[in-house]
């Protein structure tokens, strides 16, 4: 098989090894020819969500009929609608992509041929797409590592991703900015590690993630600071009892998430 990858940093260099160890032959499809472009069986857009639907629609014309196109954009509302279209009037099959793997560090110099080694893959797959053309991408992906795979709508997709990844970088971010960051070593131990692993993200990457997944981003974060003001209501007031059932079911909450 051939695949062909557009951006090679850390998720697409991450694919690109990942690949070529699996013993298949891979593309950079950096100022790649339509010829080059249509030998590819399957071609993965590793590119920031907005590029992501420009360089699909720009190359409808290019890929083969039978191949595989998905992508691995973060956030998929400001993807999939755009090339639905142009996909569903082609003959090669489009399915959106997201995989659930990644580093505090990014770029092609920290990517690695087995980040995906028992990791998730999100699918959102257009109504009408073919069962079977999914049931391939599986396999596919299986070979490199992926062990649960998830099918799911964009928006659904995008409001999960707000709740599981981005809010948690967001609060990363915000908590190491306490002037006390500075100043922590022999004061902290997991806990501080747990809370600011994500925080040294990239700011342009990130941003455009956020931004591109204002709503269902903007509704978990509101619920969020919500529940952080009964805490600090709670603390405030030396209410105990209250204090108390906060955490209790906060307990119950991670408990039942395993």
């Amino acid at each position: 098989m051939t695949v062909g990858i557009r951006g090679m940093g850390l998720i697409g260099g991450s694919f690109e090894k990942a690949f070529r160890k699996a013993g298949h032959e891979v593309m950079n499809l950096k100022d790649a020819s339509s010829a080059e472009i249509g030998r590819c069986n399957l071609v993965i857009v590793c590119l920031p969500p907005l590029l992501v639907a420009p360089w699909v629609v720009e190359h409808k014309d290019d890929f083969a009929a039978d191949a595989l196109i998905t992508d691995a954009a973060g956030v998929k509302g400001v993807v999939c609608p755009q090339i639905e279209p142009v996909a569903k009037a082609a003959k090669w099959i489009y399915v959106g992509g997201h995989p659930m793997a990644g580093k505090e560090r990014s770029g092609y110099a920290n990517s690695d041929a087995d980040l995906y080694r028992g990791a998730s893959m999100i699918f959102t797959p257009f109504g009408g797409t073919p069962s079977s053309a999914v049931e391939r991408l599986k396999a596919i992906f299986a070979e490199i590592g992926f062990v649960r795979f998830v099918v799911t709508d964009p928006a659904h997709h995008d409001e999960m991703i707000a709740y599981t990844s981005q809010l948690a970088h967001v609060v990363s971010s915000a908590y190491v900015r306490d002037p006390l960051a500075a100043t922590h070593l022999g004061f902290s131990a997991g806990s501080f590690q747990d809370m600011t692993r994500v925080a040294t993200v990239d700011p342009d990457i990130w941003t455009d993630l956020f931004l591109s997944n204002k709503g269902p981003l903007d509704a978990v974060l509101s619920r969020l600071i919500e529940r952080l003001g009964e805490y600090r209501d709670a603390i405030r007031g030396e209410d105990a009892a209250t204090l108390r059932k906060l955490l209790a079911e906060g307990r119950a909450a991670k408990e039942a998430s395993k």
